[in-house]
């Protein structure tokens, strides 16, 4: 299969700290800056509880509800770090979880056909509360803990309510969304 893209020369637009604009042949597309990557971390907790955030995002105007997340390497002091433990990272700061044992379940990519941003996605068990969360200053995290089986009502009301839902909620969502239960 050929695209004719594939060959074009990139240039790039537009760049700031975190994200740079970019076009390639008829294509136009952001990515992170500096080779930037993130870690989302899907966290149930012993009590079949799974861990979710909430905080405004200032693109969508609006709050939303998000697994745990952050970036890797976007730090001084961070160069370097690996998914692993940016995420052990970043679901303590958040959350105030610790995570036993991190489990890499792959990489994804966010809006392949507008976005070049992939992200690790971890399994976090184990989980042992050690603070109260919130995120680093600046970050308003409110954390939120609902059962497994309760999920997609939850989801649902967030929803009504006016609350953004993150794409990566379908790793959640996802046996119901497959079977219609």
């Amino acid at each position: 299969m050929s695209n004719r893209d594939e060959d074009a020369p990139e240039e790039v637009m537009w760049q700031g700290r975190f994200i740079t604009a970019r076009r390639k042949g008829r294509w136009e597309y952001v990515g992170r800056a500096r080779g930037i990557r993130a870690a989302v971390i899907l966290a149930v907790d012993a009590e079949d509880h799974v861990i979710l955030v909430e905080q405004y995002r200032v693109p969508l105007a609006r709050l939303s509800i998000e697994l745990p997340a952050g970036l890797i390497g976007d730090d001084d002091g961070h160069e370097g770090e690996d998914a692993t433990a940016a995420a052990r990272r970043e679901l303590e700061e958040e959350t105030g979880y610790r995570a036993a044992r991190m489990e890499v379940i792959g990489e994804f990519w966010s809006s392949p056909g507008m976005v070049s941003e992939s992200f690790t996605l971890l399994r976090a068990q184990g989980l042992a509360k050690v603070g109260p969360g919130g995120g680093v200053a600046g970050e308003d995290i409110t954390v939120h803990r609902v059962p497994v089986g309760k999920i997609a009502g939850a989801i649902a009301d967030w929803r009504a309510q006016g609350y953004a839902i993150d794409v990566r909620l379908l790793a959640v969502l996802g046996p119901t969304l497959l079977t219609g239960a």
